[in-house]
């Protein structure tokens, strides 16, 4: 074989050998994929929120009320106050006297402090000495304007000198009524001097102490009504015929795991949420044992037969 007859060989072998590896790799499916490419960083948290998402959302629950296969509604909430109250001294005075710490439980009009009330007092006795002098004062016009109605009556004195008894008198009269009210005043002090409770609760916070000077809208301790106490949460606007005033719930709390509260619905919300679809109900509870205290979380469970 000659060198030209070589050359023109190898030419055909190389060209024929593309096509012969086509109709190989035609014969059998490719089996692999390319990978994605990668996110850019500030799309990638979007994309991991999403997923985070997309995984949990079908397993969250309502977060205020629910209602069970047996018509039961049940529901969560925290128990407040009904009344709050920031006490404060109807008059500047400094601290005598404690009787209540915070978390005390106390009882309508009971002592929560005093203040000192040395010069009220000294003022009080110095009024009382004045009413004795202007009682007396008025007894001695008394007497000389009853003379003066005996000669007046005989004509024996002038129009006028009876006219003057008389505004002696009256003057009198007003003065000892003065000192009277005065002295009234002062004992009112020493009354308000001792700041009592309005309400049967107890005392979320102790603001002052002894010997702290208290002005006249310093707020000294805060009282919250434990007695009877509130429960508010929301309940499906499907279940709105079924929720009636006075209809009774049951309450249990993790503190008493073992104790059910009796409680009654004290009023029904008259609006829906047009977002939530749901409406407040609010209970009521005695709490007469003080178990419940204000902040604590209930579970509430309330037939929808009215049970």
């Amino acid at each position: 074989m000659t060198k030209r007859s070589s050359i023109i060989t190898i030419s055909i072998l190389i060209l024929a050998l593309p096509f012969g590896c086509a109709k190989k790799d035609t014969g059998a499916p490719a089996t692999t994929t390319k990978a994605a490419p990668a996110l850019p960083g500030d799309v990638q948290g979007v994309a991991a929120a999403a997923s985070t998402a997309a995984t949990t959302g079908a397993t969250q629950t309502a977060p205020a009320s629910s209602s069970e296969s047996g018509g039961t509604i049940v529901a969560t909430g925290e128990l407040v106050a009904p009344v709050r109250s920031e006490l404060a001294v109807k008059f500047p005075g400094r601290v005598a006297k404690m009787y209540v710490d915070e978390g005390s439980r106390i009882t309508r009009g009971q002592p929560l402090l005093d203040l000192e009330t040395d010069y009220p007092r000294l003022n009080l006795e110095k009024a009382q000495a004045d009413i004795v002098r202007a009682e007396s004062v008025e007894q001695d016009a008394q007497r000389d304007l009853n003379r003066k109605k005996e000669l007046i009556g005989k004509e024996s004195i002038p129009q006028s000198t009876y006219d003057r008894s008389q505004a002696a008198f009256d003057q009198a009269r007003a003065m000892k009524q003065s000192m009277q009210a005065q002295a009234s005043i002062f004992r009112q002090q020493i009354a308000d001097s001792t700041l009592r409770s309005p309400i049967d609760g107890v005392v979320a916070e102790k603001r002052t102490d002894v010997g702290q000077r208290l002005g006249d809208a310093t707020v000294a301790l805060v009282v919250v009504q434990t007695s009877p106490l509130k429960l508010r949460f929301r309940v499906p606007e499907k279940e709105l015929p079924r929720v009636r005033n006075g209809q009774n719930v049951r309450a249990t709390v993790d503190a008493y795991p073992g104790d059910v509260f009796q409680g009654k619905v004290a009023v029904v919300g008259g609006v829906v949420d047009p977002v939530t679809r749901s409406f407040t109900v609010e209970t009521e509870f005695p709490n007469r044992d003080g178990k419940l205290r204000p902040g604590m979380f209930a579970r509430v469970e309330m037939g929808s037969n009215g049970r």
